[in-house]
């Protein structure tokens, strides 16, 4: 399977919530980064880290990511899309732009970094 397969795979585990799969899929030493000013934003590491990545995030948003492009460069697995959905304690939609960025190494995910669009999150987060 090559990288781009094993990236999309991620992405329709994350679709179908398969958790299982996606720690199968992640290298036990795996790095998750994303701005740390969203609530489950920072950096995680491990199968751990990943865990409180996505609790965290689940339980803040439900969102569903589109894919408008993939493709290697760089050595990476870049991702550009839309994450679409709402925030759960206000019930708030959004519509926002994301890139990521994958590293796979031994058909395994050992980093990946999302970038949205910060200041739109933050403020459906918390639209007051």
């Amino acid at each position: 399977m090559d990288e781009i397969e094993i990236v999309r795979g991620i992405y329709a585990a994350m679709a179908s919530k398969d958790v299982e799969h996606l720690v199968s899929v992640l290298a036990e030493d795996c790095v998750i980064t994303q701005d740390d000013r969203l609530p489950w934003g920072g950096r995680h590491v491990g199968h751990e880290g990943f865990l409180h990545f996505a609790l965290t995030l689940t339980g803040t948003i439900e969102s569903k990511v589109e894919i408008e492009s993939i493709f290697s460069a760089d050595g990476e697995v870049i991702q550009c899309g839309r994450t679409r959905g709402t925030v759960v304690a206000n019930g708030a939609s959004f519509d926002i732009p994301e890139v990521h960025r994958w590293t796979i190494r031994d058909g395994k995910a050992a980093a990946a970094h999302f970038a949205i669009d910060t200041p739109a999150m933050l403020a459906v987060l918390d639209p007051s």
